[in-house]
């Protein structure tokens, strides 16, 4: 007897031996890793509860490629076998609870949901935060509401700038874009990693970040300096490290959005944005940071709301079989978790309803629902589609097996106590401040300046200048350009959020610095007083500036 492996390579089997070897030979020509029993997923477009295929690499994943020292350890075999038994165990009602994380009001944590659904976890956002102590201890008293042997999928948004849910107490750390100005992986990681232990230490299980989107530029109206970059590889890069920091500190981070949000026109909160792009261009630059992401063992991802029309035109991505399942699935051989955004935003809800959405979403091949507008509502739909037939057991199964064994993963880590890391901000701040006009050494202002703009910037720039010795009411004057964007004209223009406005502002100074924390400004007042260069490089293309920066290319 012949048997050939997916190598093409031909093994001769004495007949005696046939029944035993045939099993190990097949058990190692596959690369699945998925449990050998019924088929366990619908991701497939092609079948209602097909099994998900071998991990098959598209052409771009020998283009791109992924440094394999880079990669943080993942679920353990151990851990999924664990999260097998469990969910064995389970009933249909708590199967489809475990992958339910919903959304709460008031600042008590719903303990009483969480048991009685049986929900995975719950999802804390800044109307939900009292004090961090309140919030510590809520978040404890939730991690024991029903004695479950793993912990609680309790999460938080807090990327960094603008998206930071947990303001009291924590490090304030800038955007996303000063890792790509700075061109230090290194410094992402660590960020990732001290935000990570900070979050852990309060309570937190797991976080949605990083943003793997790929911005477009100014006519990106959604993720701005959220992103990295407007380089495919230089986000990569970015989201990679961060994923192995966020993954040291124990807490179990949550890459998104796939597809991609950078480079649609509208915000997927209000619409369903529409993706025009032809499939070749996204495996080009909107594909490229999660494929690399899912090749380096990402343990999850998150899917945005978004009509990609090259792929499955006019259904929203996140309840797509052929975006999650072809796709992140099967193209990319994605066997991580995979996480809907909130599936409370319009562009979702404006043409699926609270009970059809998260058994399309499960179908699709996703695997966890963020904040369904009801999740009892959302509970009992999927335990009726398993009944009747719509969603099979063994997709529901999977699932929740995911969800599990990740949980599981991360309980295996014990948090470490509370410490604040500002120092760390400050250096990645200071490796990203950007001079795009003015003289690159040197002093570039006189003994005293003069504030204005952007008020949070203002406060904490006069914090930092008054510490370094630099008076502040009068002198040279100094334009701040926060989030909302706009123009200034001044002596000294300084945009803290995106870059983009410095190219519509008059001034013979010009300078990003991706941030308006206290490190961003002390960084900022180092750069104006000459004590430092600014060694950071504009991560998007600006128009109307002098150069992209003052380091060399």
């Amino acid at each position: 007897m012949t048997v050939r492996c997916s190598s093409g390579r031909a093994v001769l089997l004495a007949p005696i031996l046939i029944a035993v070897l045939v099993a190990v030979l097949v058990a190692g020509c596959s690369s699945s890793g998925e449990r050998a029993t019924a088929p366990r997923n619908e991701s497939s477009p092609s079948a209602t509860a097909a099994a998900e295929p071998s991990p098959t690499p598209s052409p771009s994943s020998t283009r791109t490629g992924t440094d394999p020292t880079r990669r943080a350890p993942g679920v353990t075999a151990a851990e999924r076998r664990r999260a097998e038994r469990a969910v064995d165990a389970m009933s249909l009602d708590q199967r489809a609870g475990q992958v339910i994380v919903a959304s709460y009001g008031g600042t008590a944590p719903p303990v009483d949901l969480v048991r009685g659904e049986h929900l995975a976890g719950v999802v804390t956002f800044s109307d939900n935060i009292r004090s961090v102590d309140h919030l510590r201890a809520g978040l404890r008293r939730l991690q024991r509401a029903d004695r479950r042997p793993w912990p609680v999928f309790t999460s938080v948004d807090q990327e960094g700038g603008g998206i930071a849910r947990v303001d009291e107490t924590v490090t304030k750390f800038p955007a996303l874009m000063t890792y790509g100005a700075a061109r230090r992986t290194d410094l992402a990681r660590r960020a990732a990693e001290a935000s990570g232990q900070e979050l852990r230490a309060i309570g937190f299980t797991a976080v949605f970040a990083p943003v793997a989107d790929v911005t477009s530029g100014p006519s990106d109206p959604t993720i701005g300096s959220r992103s990295a970059g407007s380089s495919p590889a230089l986000v990569a890069d970015v989201v990679e490290a961060s994923v192995a920091g966020y993954q040291q500190a124990g807490i179990l981070p949550v890459i998104k959005h796939f597809p991609g949000h950078g480079s649609v026109p509208a915000d997927s909160h209000r619409q369903l944005p529409v993706q025009d792009a032809s499939r070749a261009a996204l495996d080009k630059r909107d594909f490229v940071p999660f494929e690399r992401a899912a090749a380096a063992g990402a343990p999850a991802i998150m899917v945005g709301h978004i009509d990609v029309r090259a792929i499955d035109p006019g259904t929203p991505s996140s309840v797509s079989r052929k975006v999650v399942g072809g796709v992140l699935r099967d193209d990319f051989g994605y066997r991580g978790l995979v996480v809907t955004d909130s599936m409370q935003m319009a562009g979702l809800t404006q043409e699926y309803g609270d009970a059809e959405a998260p058994v399309a979403a499960l179908r699709a091949g996703v695997d966890l629902l963020l904040m369904p507008a009801d999740p009892v509502t959302a509970k009992d739909a999927i335990v009726d589609a398993v009944r009747d037939g719509t969603l099979s057991t063994a997709r529901l199964d999977q699932a929740a097996e995911r969800v599990v064994a990740h949980l599981i993963h991360v309980g295996a880590t014990a948090a470490k106590p509370f410490s604040r890391h500002d120092r760390i901000s400050q250096q990645a701040s200071a490796a990203a401040v950007t001079v795009t006009d003015g003289p690159c050494k040197g002093r570039l202002v006189g003994d005293s300046v003069q504030p204005r703009g952007d008020p949070t910037a203002v406060r904490r720039f006069e914090d930092a200048a008054r510490a370094a010795g630099l008076r502040t009411g009068g002198g040279d004057s100094v334009a701040f350009i926060g989030p909302e964007g706009g123009r200034a004209s001044a002596d000294v223009v300084v945009a803290t959020d995106t870059p983009y406005p410095l190219g519509d502002s008059s001034a013979p100074v010009r300078i990003a610095t991706y941030g308006e924390t206290p490190g961003a400004m002390r960084a900022l007042v180092d750069v104006l007083l000459g004590k430092r260069p600014a060694p950071g490089r504009l991560p998007v293309k600006v128009d109307g500036v002098t150069r992209d920066g003052c380091s060399p290319r």
